[in-house]
């Protein structure tokens, strides 16, 4: 049996195993082998009776807690069984919190240390005050959003939606001893950022694991920033195949809308912003990754998390805003919807990354799905494109091949010219057949025709 989350084999004691022993403690329990090798084969111990003395007192002493040590034998070989269960409160060994995770043994230190011990006290980072948050930093314009969502799904007393944002964001927990709480500023802040560092979302366009094409940070409150991404990603970041029923177009993504919401969405409630990390998307032709710095509750596993189970939010706080607002429902069918949109869709099923610190999504495109990246231009099409434009409408193309989602700004300041001479520039681009705007004005982009 290979060593596992809950399984350590030792050789022969040392006190340093202590750590393990309080490892195991702070994690889901598990019980250390004395006197079997690394493949858990049994080599025995010398004077097991006085290591069945030392060892219980060493771990009361040193740790505080009391685990069952059991002398067993096999093949005329004893060995000993450290049984350790998990603990409630967190337990440290000389002031040092270790934590147990798969079949390694960390240190915790930092924004991992903030979150464990906040985790034991069953307090929750979403939850935490913020004094330099003030009510005159809740954007009424977000507010108001919020009451129009949760008017329409009826989910919370209409009555309470009448009242003033002060009686409102107490009513719904976003206020702790007097200060308004990391909740309240992610949810209801027109730029979290400037209160928790990371607090936006990286969306990338890569060609290849190395070749990042371009980039977008997404910034504002957790109640507008969703639509904001789905936008970014249909307009400028995903192509569409496209085909026809007859006469009626079709356009089919290789992530449908439902579950890139759903995605979405569960790394907003679950993501550890006390980290500093934004959560991170990356796109390419034929797949797509959404990661965030989180964890799976505590004894929890992958099978856990794919399976039926409760709803366990690592910011309840803001999962339960969300669930008000209409935005998800509260009985962690997250993953399950996610799985039902890419079936309903004949997609291959998503595939879940559980790491120590992050937890990602990968979506992968099938073969009849995969079309070339937004605003991809072959050498072919270049050539025949510029054929037909002056040199200063090449500098606005090359410009548009590097970030289809350029803006008049934008071009204005790498061109080093006057809004009005790129206006001019992309109007005759346009008139020529060149060039398409998709989508809005400011979340679209740039399509370069042949």
């Amino acid at each position: 049996m290979a060593e596992s989350q809950n399984i350590e084999w030792k050789e022969s004691w040392r006190d340093e195993y202590l750590k393990w022993i309080c490892g195991f403690a702070n994690a889901q329990g598990g019980k250390i082998y004395i006197g079997c090798n690394d493949d858990g084969e049994i080599v025995g111990v010398e004077d097991s009776k006085k290591l069945m003395e030392d060892i219980p007192n060493k771990i009361t002493q040193s740790l505080g807690i009391v685990a069952d040590v059991n002398l067993l034998e096999k093949d005329d070989k004893e060995y000993i069984e450290i049984v350790v269960p998990a603990y409630s409160t967190s337990i440290s060994y000389k002031g040092v919190y270790h934590y147990r995770s798969g079949s390694t043994k960390q240190v915790l230190t930092g924004p991992a240390l903030e979150s464990f011990l906040n985790g034991k006290r069953g307090v929750t980072w979403d939850n935490m005050p913020i004094p330099a948050f003030t009510m005159a930093d809740v954007e009424d314009s977000v507010v108001n959003k919020f009451k129009e969502l949760a008017a329409k799904k009826g989910r919370i007393e209409p009555s309470l939606l009448e009242e003033s944002k002060e009686v409102l964001l107490e009513k719904l927990h976003l206020t702790s001893g007097g200060y308004l709480t990391n909740a309240a500023m992610m949810l209801f802040s027109k730029d979290p950022e400037k209160w928790q560092l990371g607090a936006y979302v990286k969306v990338g366009y890569f060609e290849t694991d190395a070749d990042l094409m371009y980039q977008d940070e997404v910034r504002g409150s957790l109640i507008e920033i969703v639509d904001k991404i789905i936008e970014l990603i249909y307009f400028k970041y995903m192509r569409a195949k496209i085909t026809y029923v007859g006469m009626q177009r079709r356009e089919r993504y290789f992530v449908p809308e439902a579950a890139l919401r759903e995605t979405l969405l569960n790394a907003l409630c679950h993501s550890q912003y006390n980290y500093g990390v934004p959560i991170q998307i990356s796109v390419y032709a034929d797949k797509m990754y959404i990661a965030n710095c989180g964890q799976l509750p505590d004894n929890w596993t992958a099978e856990n998390l794919m399976g039926k189970h409760a709803s366990r939010p690592y910011n309840p706080n803001i999962a339960n805003v969300f669930y008000l607002a209409g935005f998800i429902e509260s009985w962690g069918r997250g993953i399950e919807k996610i799985c039902e949109a890419c079936k309903a869709d004949d997609l291959p099923m998503p595939e879940f990354t559980i790491n120590p610190g992050d937890i990602m999504v990968k979506f992968t495109a099938p073969e009849d799905r995969v079309v070339n990246g937004p605003g991809k231009v072959t050498e072919k099409v270049t050539e025949r494109v510029t054929e037909k434009v002056t040199e200063k409408e090449k500098e606005v193309i090359e410009l548009l091949r590097i970030d289809p989602g350029y803006t008049y700004a934008d071009l204005a300041q790498n061109l080093k010219v006057s809004r009005k001479t790129v206006s001019d520039r992309i109007k005759t681009l346009k008139d020529k057949g060149i060039i398409e705007r998709m989508g809005s004005d400011t979340k679209g982009y740039w399509e370069i025709k042949g």
